[in-house]
This record gives C-alpha cells, structure tokens and sequence, in this order.
C-alpha cells in the first residue's frame, strides 16, 4: 500500500482529477449559492477532468522516465486518444441527446411519456480538453520537481 501511495505518476493523475472536479464545483457554487457534489462524479464541463489526468500522467512520466521513453510514448498516445474521444466521440453523443431530448419534449407534450431524459452532458468542448491539458501539465510538472 505504501508503494502505491507513493507513486507520483497515479498521485498527479489523481490530483489532476480532483482539482479539475473540484474548480466544476467551486464555479458552481459561484453560480447557485450551493454546493454539488454530484460534479466530482459528473462527465463534461470545464475543465476537462479526463484531459488534466491523462495530461498529468503523460507528463509527469515524461519528466520521470524522459520524453523518448516508449513509456511516455504509450502514456501521449492514451492521452490523445482519451482527449479526442472527450471532445469529439462524446461532444456528438451530447449533441444528439440534447436533439433527442428536445425531439421528446415536443412529440410528447400532450401524452404522458415518463421514460427518463437522454443525458446531455457527457463530451466537452475543445476549449474545455484544452484548459484541462493545461491543468494537467501544470500539475504534471509539480508532481515531478
């Protein structure tokens, strides 16, 4: 358990995460006046959860291992490809629930119709991948002084 506590790679993805997260609820609160924990489990939003950890993996592997190790070869590649799904596989998903929901409300306004919503947040934006990368890196370099 201690090795495991002690490996910077996974603390800095983490951490990454968690203060990705934690800025979604921070914005939120400024926003309602309330706390929602539900953003520390929640897909979407800025920034980009999914890009500042695999950023900060990428990066503090990098630091660590060097910049043309294949281990940081393998750990870019995952992160572009996890960055590429957020933004584009998944943003289109959102897009067409968010149709789907509103093609729902309109067909069935009259009609009683309980099934539930399609979800809607679920990809980011490129401006979103983008501040989380950026997050990442950020977080990425402390972990790996």
């Amino acid at each position: 358990m201690a090795e495991l506590l002690s490996n910077r790679v996974l603390i800095a993805g983490l951490a990454a995460w968690l203060a990705a997260q934690s800025i979604k609820i921070a914005t939120d609160l400024r926003r309602t006046g309330r706390i929602n924990f539900r953003f520390l489990a929640s897909s979407g939003g800025m920034p980009s959860a999914h890009a500042a950890l695999v950023t900060a993996l990428a990066t503090v592997i990098g630091r660590q291992l060097g910049f043309g190790s294949p281990l940081f070869a393998v750990s870019a590649v995952f992160a572009s490809v996890v960055m590429y799904d957020a933004a584009g596989v998944r943003q289109a998903a959102s897009i067409q629930a968010r149709i789907l929901n509103r093609m729902l409300d309109e067909l069935f306004t009259q009609h009683a119709f309980d099934e539930r919503r399609l979800r809607e947040l679920l990809g980011h934006t490129p401006v979103e991948v983008f501040a989380g990368a950026l997050l990442g890196i950020a977080i990425g370099i402390v972990f790996s002084l």
